[in-house]
Protein backbone atom coordinates (compact mmCIF):
# COMPACT_ATOMS: atom_id res chain seq x y z
CA UNK A 1 0.00 0.00 0.00
CA UNK A 2 0.93 3.58 -0.93
CA UNK A 3 0.16 6.99 0.02
CA UNK A 4 1.62 9.73 -1.68
CA UNK A 5 3.75 12.72 0.52
CA UNK A 6 1.94 15.76 1.52
CA UNK A 7 3.67 18.53 3.15
CA UNK A 8 0.60 20.76 2.55
CA UNK A 9 -2.07 18.48 4.19
CA UNK A 10 -0.93 16.35 6.84
CA UNK A 11 -4.11 15.41 8.43
CA UNK A 12 -5.28 13.62 5.80
CA UNK A 13 -2.60 11.90 5.47
CA UNK A 14 -3.11 10.97 8.88
CA UNK A 15 -6.64 10.36 8.32
CA UNK A 16 -6.01 7.90 5.25
CA UNK A 17 -3.33 5.82 7.72
CA UNK A 18 -5.81 5.79 10.48
CA UNK A 19 -8.42 4.63 8.29
CA UNK A 20 -6.39 1.39 8.13
CA UNK A 21 -4.62 1.07 11.26
CA UNK A 22 -8.77 1.04 12.25
CA UNK A 23 -9.52 -1.39 9.77
CA UNK A 24 -6.84 -3.69 11.12
CA UNK A 25 -8.10 -3.27 14.60
CA UNK A 26 -11.75 -4.63 13.57
CA UNK A 27 -9.78 -7.50 12.44
CA UNK A 28 -9.78 -8.84 16.03
CA UNK A 29 -13.94 -8.47 16.81
CA UNK A 30 -14.34 -11.87 19.17
CA UNK A 31 -10.60 -12.68 19.40
CA UNK A 32 -9.72 -9.98 21.89
CA UNK A 33 -11.76 -9.69 24.87
CA UNK A 34 -11.31 -9.24 27.83
CA UNK A 35 -8.48 -6.75 26.43
CA UNK A 36 -9.55 -3.98 23.60
CA UNK A 37 -9.31 -4.02 19.74
CA UNK A 38 -6.33 -2.51 18.75
CA UNK A 39 -4.50 -2.28 15.17
CA UNK A 40 -1.47 -0.41 14.41
CA UNK A 41 0.56 0.52 11.10
CA UNK A 42 3.74 1.91 10.90
CA UNK A 43 4.62 3.93 7.76
CA UNK A 44 8.04 5.10 6.67
CA UNK A 45 8.69 7.19 3.46
CA UNK A 46 4.92 6.59 2.03
CA UNK A 47 4.86 2.97 2.51
CA UNK A 48 4.36 0.69 5.26
CA UNK A 49 6.40 -1.46 6.88
CA UNK A 50 4.95 -2.69 9.34
CA UNK A 51 1.24 -4.06 10.67
CA UNK A 52 -0.91 -6.06 12.78
CA UNK A 53 -4.09 -6.47 15.74
CA UNK A 54 -4.29 -7.71 18.88
CA UNK A 55 -5.43 -11.02 19.47
CA UNK A 56 -5.87 -11.60 23.24
CA UNK A 57 -4.37 -15.59 22.42
CA UNK A 58 -1.11 -14.69 20.39
CA UNK A 59 -0.41 -12.28 23.40
CA UNK A 60 1.54 -9.53 21.88
CA UNK A 61 -0.08 -5.53 21.84
CA UNK A 62 -0.89 -4.56 18.75
CA UNK A 63 2.25 -2.29 18.66
CA UNK A 64 4.80 -5.16 19.07
CA UNK A 65 3.03 -7.14 16.59
CA UNK A 66 3.97 -4.26 13.89
CA UNK A 67 7.38 -3.54 15.35
CA UNK A 68 8.65 -6.79 14.72
CA UNK A 69 7.75 -6.99 11.52
CA UNK A 70 8.88 -3.22 10.41
CA UNK A 71 12.31 -4.78 12.50
CA UNK A 72 15.10 -1.49 12.07
CA UNK A 73 13.14 -0.12 9.19
CA UNK A 74 10.90 1.24 12.20
CA UNK A 75 13.61 3.73 13.00
CA UNK A 76 12.42 7.30 12.07
CA UNK A 77 9.00 6.14 11.19
CA UNK A 78 5.85 7.22 12.17
CA UNK A 79 3.61 4.91 14.14
CA UNK A 80 -0.37 4.90 13.74
CA UNK A 81 -2.27 3.22 16.42
CA UNK A 82 -5.94 2.87 17.40
CA UNK A 83 -5.35 3.05 21.31
CA UNK A 84 -3.04 4.86 23.51
CA UNK A 85 0.14 2.55 23.97
CA UNK A 86 0.24 0.60 27.70
CA UNK A 87 3.00 2.29 29.86
CA UNK A 88 2.33 -0.69 32.37
CA UNK A 89 3.40 -4.36 33.02
CA UNK A 90 0.13 -6.66 32.28
CA UNK A 91 0.46 -9.66 30.75
CA UNK A 92 2.93 -8.32 28.32
CA UNK A 93 5.88 -5.59 28.79
CA UNK A 94 4.75 -2.37 28.42
CA UNK A 95 4.46 -1.02 24.44
CA UNK A 96 6.15 2.27 25.38
CA UNK A 97 9.01 1.50 26.12
CA UNK A 98 9.29 -1.04 22.95
CA UNK A 99 8.75 2.22 20.55
CA UNK A 100 11.17 4.49 22.49
CA UNK A 101 13.44 1.52 21.84
CA UNK A 102 12.69 1.31 18.55
CA UNK A 103 13.08 4.89 17.33
CA UNK A 104 10.14 5.55 16.36
CA UNK A 105 10.16 9.04 15.33
CA UNK A 106 6.09 9.89 15.55
CA UNK A 107 3.25 8.36 16.72
CA UNK A 108 -0.21 8.52 15.94
CA UNK A 109 -2.86 7.81 18.71
CA UNK A 110 -7.19 7.51 17.85
CA UNK A 111 -7.93 7.87 21.33
CA UNK A 112 -6.41 8.01 24.97
CA UNK A 113 -6.98 4.51 26.83
CA UNK A 114 -9.77 4.45 28.73
CA UNK A 115 -8.22 2.21 31.49
CA UNK A 116 -7.08 4.11 34.58
CA UNK A 117 -3.98 2.31 34.47
CA UNK A 118 -2.84 4.22 31.62
CA UNK A 119 -5.23 7.26 31.01
CA UNK A 120 -2.63 9.57 29.07
CA UNK A 121 0.69 7.99 31.01
CA UNK A 122 1.60 6.37 27.98
CA UNK A 123 1.31 9.44 25.51
CA UNK A 124 3.52 11.54 28.18
CA UNK A 125 6.34 8.73 28.43
CA UNK A 126 6.50 8.89 24.73
CA UNK A 127 6.78 13.08 24.28
CA UNK A 128 9.13 12.85 27.34
CA UNK A 129 11.29 10.22 25.11
CA UNK A 130 11.25 12.78 22.67
CA UNK A 131 8.55 11.24 20.00
CA UNK A 132 6.38 13.69 18.34
CA UNK A 133 2.78 12.24 19.65
CA UNK A 134 -0.40 13.86 17.94
CA UNK A 135 -3.79 12.27 19.73
CA UNK A 136 -7.23 12.02 18.01
CA UNK A 137 -7.26 11.29 14.40
CA UNK A 138 -10.33 9.08 13.60
CA UNK A 139 -11.12 8.83 17.58
CA UNK A 140 -14.95 8.29 17.21
CA UNK A 141 -14.12 5.60 15.40
CA UNK A 142 -11.85 3.98 17.85
CA UNK A 143 -14.18 4.85 20.63
CA UNK A 144 -17.21 2.70 18.64
CA UNK A 145 -14.62 0.29 18.50
CA UNK A 146 -14.22 -0.38 22.25
CA UNK A 147 -17.23 1.29 23.95
CA UNK A 148 -18.09 -2.18 25.51
CA UNK A 149 -14.03 -1.90 26.82
CA UNK A 150 -14.49 1.20 28.34
CA UNK A 151 -17.45 1.00 29.62
CA UNK A 152 -16.21 -2.59 31.72
CA UNK A 153 -12.66 -1.17 32.63
CA UNK A 154 -14.19 2.07 34.53
CA UNK A 155 -17.00 -0.06 36.43
CA UNK A 156 -16.22 -3.70 35.87
CA UNK A 157 -19.78 -3.77 33.87
CA UNK A 158 -20.41 -4.56 31.12
CA UNK A 159 -21.77 -2.67 28.46
CA UNK A 160 -25.40 -3.53 27.79
CA UNK A 161 -27.88 -3.29 24.54
CA UNK A 162 -31.09 -4.07 24.61
CA UNK A 163 -32.27 -5.25 21.51
CA UNK A 164 -35.40 -5.78 20.21
CA UNK A 165 -37.95 -6.20 16.87
CA UNK A 166 -40.79 -4.53 17.03
CA UNK A 167 -43.67 -2.79 14.75
CA UNK A 168 -43.90 0.84 13.88
CA UNK A 169 -46.21 1.17 17.00
CA UNK A 170 -43.84 -0.81 18.98
CA UNK A 171 -45.48 -3.79 19.31
CA UNK A 172 -43.13 -7.05 19.67
CA UNK A 173 -46.08 -9.85 19.29
CA UNK A 174 -49.55 -10.18 18.55
CA UNK A 175 -50.29 -11.91 22.27
CA UNK A 176 -47.99 -12.44 25.32
CA UNK A 177 -46.35 -15.88 25.69
CA UNK A 178 -47.19 -16.35 21.74
CA UNK A 179 -43.58 -15.69 19.30
CA UNK A 180 -44.56 -13.13 16.39
CA UNK A 181 -41.88 -13.36 13.72
CA UNK A 182 -41.90 -9.20 12.95
CA UNK A 183 -38.98 -8.23 10.91
CA UNK A 184 -37.16 -9.66 7.52
CA UNK A 185 -34.31 -11.55 7.09
CA UNK A 186 -32.00 -9.15 6.54
CA UNK A 187 -32.45 -7.93 10.09
CA UNK A 188 -32.72 -11.04 11.47
CA UNK A 189 -28.88 -11.44 9.96
CA UNK A 190 -27.82 -7.96 11.61
CA UNK A 191 -29.00 -10.10 14.78
CA UNK A 192 -26.81 -12.37 14.16
CA UNK A 193 -23.53 -10.11 13.53
CA UNK A 194 -24.63 -8.45 17.32
CA UNK A 195 -24.22 -11.86 19.04
CA UNK A 196 -20.65 -12.00 17.51
CA UNK A 197 -20.39 -8.74 18.69
CA UNK A 198 -21.27 -9.76 22.18
CA UNK A 199 -19.61 -11.87 24.77
CA UNK A 200 -23.37 -12.76 26.59
CA UNK A 201 -26.74 -12.86 25.27
CA UNK A 202 -29.77 -12.20 28.32
CA UNK A 203 -32.90 -13.19 27.81
CA UNK A 204 -35.84 -13.89 30.28
CA UNK A 205 -37.76 -17.03 31.22
CA UNK A 206 -40.71 -15.41 29.78
CA UNK A 207 -38.71 -15.79 26.25
CA UNK A 208 -37.87 -19.31 26.79
CA UNK A 209 -40.94 -20.72 27.84
CA UNK A 210 -42.71 -18.56 24.95
CA UNK A 211 -40.30 -18.85 22.10
CA UNK A 212 -38.15 -21.83 22.98
CA UNK A 213 -35.08 -19.80 21.59
CA UNK A 214 -31.58 -21.41 21.39
CA UNK A 215 -29.38 -17.81 21.63
CA UNK A 216 -26.79 -18.83 19.60
CA UNK A 217 -23.64 -17.08 17.52
CA UNK A 218 -24.73 -18.39 14.05
CA UNK A 219 -22.45 -16.10 11.78
CA UNK A 220 -19.46 -18.79 11.69
CA UNK A 221 -17.16 -16.29 12.43
CA UNK A 222 -14.08 -16.80 14.52
CA UNK A 223 -14.24 -16.37 18.50
CA UNK A 224 -11.92 -17.09 21.52
CA UNK A 225 -14.97 -17.58 23.84
CA UNK A 226 -18.13 -19.04 23.12
CA UNK A 227 -21.11 -16.70 23.34
CA UNK A 228 -22.24 -17.08 27.17
CA UNK A 229 -26.30 -17.71 27.30
CA UNK A 230 -28.04 -16.08 30.36
CA UNK A 231 -31.47 -16.65 31.60
CA UNK A 232 -33.18 -14.69 34.10
CA UNK A 233 -35.29 -17.17 36.00
CA UNK A 234 -35.91 -16.48 39.45
CA UNK A 235 -38.08 -19.26 40.19
CA UNK A 236 -36.26 -21.88 38.26
CA UNK A 237 -38.93 -22.61 35.62
CA UNK A 238 -36.93 -23.26 32.82
CA UNK A 239 -37.88 -26.89 31.21
CA UNK A 240 -35.36 -29.42 31.16
CA UNK A 241 -36.17 -30.44 27.31
CA UNK A 242 -35.63 -26.40 26.28
CA UNK A 243 -33.06 -26.08 23.40
CA UNK A 244 -31.09 -24.00 25.67
CA UNK A 245 -30.46 -27.10 27.93
CA UNK A 246 -30.05 -29.41 25.51
CA UNK A 247 -27.46 -27.56 23.57
CA UNK A 248 -25.73 -26.07 26.88
CA UNK A 249 -22.36 -26.75 26.22
CA UNK A 250 -20.70 -24.96 29.82
CA UNK A 251 -22.19 -22.17 27.67
CA UNK A 252 -25.49 -21.73 29.65
CA UNK A 253 -25.64 -19.64 33.09
CA UNK A 254 -29.08 -19.25 34.98
CA UNK A 255 -29.82 -16.49 37.62
CA UNK A 256 -32.27 -17.25 39.94
CA UNK A 257 -33.91 -16.76 43.46
CA UNK A 258 -34.79 -20.44 44.32
CA UNK A 259 -32.37 -22.75 46.77
CA UNK A 260 -29.20 -24.44 45.04
CA UNK A 261 -30.13 -27.53 46.26
CA UNK A 262 -33.70 -28.19 44.85
CA UNK A 263 -34.93 -31.22 42.74
CA UNK A 264 -34.56 -28.41 39.74
CA UNK A 265 -31.09 -26.86 40.04
CA UNK A 266 -29.59 -30.67 40.71
CA UNK A 267 -31.08 -31.82 37.59
CA UNK A 268 -30.07 -28.41 35.77
CA UNK A 269 -26.11 -28.79 37.09
CA UNK A 270 -26.18 -32.57 35.94
CA UNK A 271 -27.00 -31.32 32.72
CA UNK A 272 -24.46 -28.64 32.42
CA UNK A 273 -25.94 -25.51 33.15
CA UNK A 274 -24.55 -23.45 35.65
CA UNK A 275 -27.04 -22.16 38.06
CA UNK A 276 -26.17 -19.23 40.14
CA UNK A 277 -28.19 -17.82 42.96
CA UNK A 278 -28.31 -14.19 42.90
CA UNK A 279 -29.62 -11.32 45.45
CA UNK A 280 -33.33 -11.15 45.28
CA UNK A 281 -35.35 -7.38 44.88
CA UNK A 282 -39.32 -7.89 45.38
CA UNK A 283 -38.42 -11.25 45.12
CA UNK A 284 -37.02 -11.24 41.33
CA UNK A 285 -33.05 -11.48 40.25
CA UNK A 286 -31.12 -8.25 41.04
CA UNK A 287 -30.01 -7.43 37.59
CA UNK A 288 -27.32 -4.70 38.63
CA UNK A 289 -26.09 -7.85 41.08
CA UNK A 290 -26.64 -10.08 38.01
CA UNK A 291 -24.42 -7.72 35.84
CA UNK A 292 -22.08 -7.25 38.34
CA UNK A 293 -21.23 -11.09 38.82
CA UNK A 294 -20.60 -11.19 34.63
CA UNK A 295 -18.77 -8.56 35.00
CA UNK A 296 -16.62 -10.08 37.44
CA UNK A 297 -16.62 -13.00 34.75
CA UNK A 298 -14.75 -10.79 32.28
CA UNK A 299 -17.78 -9.93 30.05
CA UNK A 300 -17.82 -6.57 28.20
CA UNK A 301 -20.53 -6.74 25.98
CA UNK A 302 -24.21 -7.54 26.88
CA UNK A 303 -26.87 -8.36 23.87
CA UNK A 304 -30.41 -8.21 26.35
CA UNK A 305 -33.06 -10.54 23.99
CA UNK A 306 -35.94 -10.86 26.02
CA UNK A 307 -39.51 -9.98 25.92
CA UNK A 308 -41.30 -6.76 27.58
CA UNK A 309 -40.99 -7.65 30.91
CA UNK A 310 -37.59 -7.98 31.42
CA UNK A 311 -36.59 -4.80 28.94
CA UNK A 312 -38.85 -3.19 31.24
CA UNK A 313 -37.37 -3.95 34.24
CA UNK A 314 -33.88 -3.31 33.21
CA UNK A 315 -34.64 0.30 31.93
CA UNK A 316 -36.24 1.00 35.03
CA UNK A 317 -33.10 -0.44 36.57
CA UNK A 318 -31.26 1.66 34.83
CA UNK A 319 -28.82 -1.25 33.58
CA UNK A 320 -29.56 -0.10 29.43
CA UNK A 321 -26.76 1.60 28.17
CA UNK A 322 -27.22 0.97 24.44
CA UNK A 323 -30.68 0.30 22.31
CA UNK A 324 -30.80 -1.19 19.07
CA UNK A 325 -34.42 -1.34 17.68
CA UNK A 326 -35.43 -3.11 14.46
CA UNK A 327 -38.81 -1.81 13.44
CA UNK A 328 -40.77 -3.47 10.23
CA UNK A 329 -43.06 -1.20 8.24
CA UNK A 330 -46.48 -2.68 10.11
CA UNK A 331 -48.61 -1.68 12.69
CA UNK A 332 -49.96 -4.47 14.84
CA UNK A 333 -52.80 -2.15 17.14
CA UNK A 334 -53.13 -4.10 19.90
CA UNK A 335 -50.60 -6.75 21.01
CA UNK A 336 -47.18 -6.34 23.68
CA UNK A 337 -45.76 -3.66 23.96
CA UNK A 338 -41.24 -3.22 23.69
CA UNK A 339 -40.97 -2.64 27.29
CA UNK A 340 -45.12 -2.26 28.93
CA UNK A 341 -47.01 0.49 29.13
CA UNK A 342 -44.74 2.64 30.36
CA UNK A 343 -42.09 2.47 27.59
CA UNK A 344 -42.59 6.29 27.11
CA UNK A 345 -42.27 7.54 30.76
CA UNK A 346 -38.84 5.28 30.96
CA UNK A 347 -37.38 6.41 27.69
CA UNK A 348 -37.65 10.42 26.76
CA UNK A 349 -36.70 11.51 23.61
CA UNK A 350 -33.91 13.44 25.16
CA UNK A 351 -31.81 10.44 26.84
CA UNK A 352 -30.78 9.21 23.36
CA UNK A 353 -27.55 10.80 21.91
CA UNK A 354 -25.49 9.73 19.12
CA UNK A 355 -28.36 8.34 16.92
CA UNK A 356 -27.81 6.57 14.05
CA UNK A 357 -30.34 4.78 11.50
CA UNK A 358 -29.60 1.84 8.99
CA UNK A 359 -32.07 0.54 6.51
CA UNK A 360 -32.30 -3.73 6.09
CA UNK A 361 -34.34 -3.78 2.84
CA UNK A 362 -38.10 -2.81 3.90
CA UNK A 363 -37.08 -2.54 7.83
CA UNK A 364 -34.84 -0.11 9.58
CA UNK A 365 -32.71 -0.11 12.48
CA UNK A 366 -32.28 2.72 15.37
CA UNK A 367 -29.56 2.70 17.44
CA UNK A 368 -29.14 5.12 20.24
CA UNK A 369 -27.01 5.37 23.34
CA UNK A 370 -29.20 6.19 27.09
CA UNK A 371 -25.94 7.11 28.67
CA UNK A 372 -22.37 8.86 27.52
CA UNK A 373 -20.07 5.60 28.01
CA UNK A 374 -17.53 7.35 26.20
CA UNK A 375 -16.89 10.17 28.12
CA UNK A 376 -13.67 12.59 27.95
CA UNK A 377 -13.42 12.94 24.45
CA UNK A 378 -11.01 15.07 22.91
CA UNK A 379 -11.75 18.20 21.15
CA UNK A 380 -8.15 18.62 19.73
CA UNK A 381 -5.77 16.09 18.33
CA UNK A 382 -2.53 17.78 19.69
CA UNK A 383 -4.03 18.19 23.29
Amino acid sequence: MLIPSSTDDFSQRDQAWMERTLTLAAKGLGLTHPNPMVGCVIEKDGEICGEGFHRYDLRDHAEIVALKIADADARGATLYVSLEPCSHTGRTGPCTNAIIEAGVKRVVVAMEDPNPRVAGKGIKQLRRAGIEVTVGVGEEQARRLNVDFARWIRTKRPLVTLKSAMTLDGKIAERAQRPSQITNELSREAVQRLRHEADAVLTGIGTVLADDPQLTDRTGAARRRKLLRVVVDSKLRIPLKSKLVRSCDGDVLIFTTAALNSTRARALTRAGVEVVRARAVRRRVDLRAALKELGLRGILNLLLEAGSELNAAALEASVVDRLILFYAPRIMGGGVPMAGTDTMRILRPSNLHDVCFTPYGSDFMVEGYIRDVYRNRRTSRNN
